[in-house]
Order: C-alpha cells, then structure tokens, then sequence
C-alpha cells in the first residue's frame, strides 16, 4: 500500500551545465552534460521513497529506450509504477535542462508521451488506496478527475501546477485541492488572474521562494522560514524536494513549522548537488538539520 500517490509528469533529462544561459542571437559553452529520469512527479515520488514514504505514481511514457531507462530508476528507487503508462510507437518526453554557473535553469522539452493518461485510464482504486495525493503539471481534465476521486474519499490533495498555471485551466483541480504550492511568479499569476486570492482562503497556500525560503498561509495562521544559507549548484529539482520535505513532514503531524523547515532542508540539499534527483535519506535530512544549530 502506498502512503503518497503523485501524478504529472515523468520525463528523461538532458543537463547541459552552461557558462550562461544563451541570449537571442548569442552562443554559451558547455561545460558538462549528464542525462537521468526527471519529471515533477517522478521527481517527488523518488524524493518521498529516500524520506522512507511508501509512494506510487501516475503518469506515462514511451515505449523507447529513455522510457525504459526512466522506469528502471523509478524501480531502483523503490517507487510502485502501478499507475505508470507505456504507450506503444510513442516517445519518452525530453526535457533538456540548460545551467549556469550560478545554478538558474531554463529549459527546453518536447512533451512526447507524458500526458497520455486521460480521465478515463486512472484506476479509481488505485487513488483510493493512498492517504495523500500529489499532483503536479499534467492534463488539466486528468488533474481534475484524480483530485475528485480523492477528495470524495477524504484522503487530502496537495498540487503543485508549476511554470505553466498561466496557459492551462486547472480550476477543477484546484477546488478539491487542500494545500496548494507556488513560486513567486505563479503567485503573482495567481493572485492577478482568474484565480482571485479569496480562492485560496479555506485551504493551504505555500509559497516557494528559492534561496530565501518559504511561507505557508494557513485559514488559521501563517509561517514563515528564512531558508538555509546554501550555494546553490544545481536548482533544478529543487522545488519538487521542497514539495517532498513538507509532505512527508505532514503526514503524521499538523506542524506547518516543521514541515517548512524539513521543505527548505530538502530544496538546499537538492540544489547544492547537480542534478534533479539528489534528493536527500532521511539520514542525510537529519544530518543536515543538526548542522544547522
């Protein structure tokens, strides 16, 4: 039985550490290159199974060579694939990852097979036998239909919509969703479009914001943590550790504080290291909080 379901998400990465990040017209120089699975949701679901939280996923992949190779990491890392799709003669999404010097991303992608799970391919059941759900970017009727089958069986809904909130629809997801979480950008996105601040007020809101920490508005309070004092390497993946951190720390446990701290702690960790899927052991978390007193 798996504790946390996520769903979004799963792609084959392609980091290519630059000297800067390339302008109209302009040129920069690879340093390095390195591939691995990547994806929101593969990344909270691999982050969540090193916290030692039992976690499934939902999302889909070609039948290609990366799909088989981002399968066998999800199986490496103790990840239930019941809910994981391979669509025949398609291609695994490719995103490739672009970073400089000072850790900042951009990224370029096709989207291939990873939104070919519709409303009618989730298995009821499978959502119904987890005790939290996660959803990430993904089909905006397929968000909808996962966080309506949860919320009618009371298990909680977190979601974590990502860079593109502005051009897709996900209100139906986000009006079964307890705990939602942004960036800055897609607040501001959020609080000046459709979806009016008032929205948010009888569930929780998380505001992720890098290097300087993080907020948490509740209907009952708000907190706040500074962040840790780290240099980043590497941020790519680092929200979805954040993400991951403050789950898992909120399974057992209404402490908004300690889910902040543990959040910021994975996020640092994350981004010190190169790579999406360095996400902190439980051991490696504690380790680091001690370190910081």
């Amino acid at each position: 039985m798996v504790r946390v379901l996520t769903a979004g998400h799963v792609n084959w990465d392609v980091t290519l550490r630059v000297d800067r990040l390339p302008e109209p017209d302009g040129e920069s120089r690879i340093h390095s290159q390195r591939s691995s699975g990547g994806g929101s949701a593969a990344n909270v679901a691999v982050a969540l199974s090193r916290l030692a939280v039992a976690t499934g996923l939902i999302g889909s992949l070609g039948d290609d060579q990366h799909g088989l190779l981002a399968r066998r990491e999800l199986d490496g890392a103790d990840v239930d694939t019941g809910g994981l799709k391979t669509v025949e003669d398609a291609e695994t999404a490719v995103k490739y990852l672009l970073v400089d010097e000072v850790g900042e991303v951009a990224v370029l992608g096709n989207d291939g097979a990873n939104e070919a799970v519709t409303p009618a391919d989730v298995d009821a059941e499978y959502v119904r036998s987890a005790e939290h759900v996660h959803l990430t970017s993904q089909r905006p009727d397929t968000a909808a239909r996962i966080a309506e089958l949860a919320a009618d069986a009371g298990i909680t809904v977190s979601f974590d919509p990502g860079r593109r909130l502005a051009d897709r629809d996900f209100s139906a997801a986000l009006a079964d969703a307890d705990i939602v979480f942004l960036n800055d950008k897609e607040a501001k996105s959020v609080m000046e479009g459709e979806y009016h601040e008032s929205r948010f007020a009888d569930r929780v809101l998380v505001i992720k914001r890098g290097s300087d920490g993080a907020e948490v508005y509740t209907p009952r309070a708000s907190y706040g943590h500074p962040g840790f004092g780290i240099d980043p390497v590497d941020t790519t993946g680092a929200g979805d550790a954040f993400a991951a951190g403050f789950i898992s720390a909120l399974l057992d446990s209404d402490d908004y504080e300690r889910a902040l701290e543990r959040g910021n702690a994975c996020g640092a960790i994350t981004a010190a290291e190169e790579g999406a899927r360095v996400a902190p052991s439980v051991d490696d978390l504690e380790a680091f909080l001690d370190s910081q007193f």
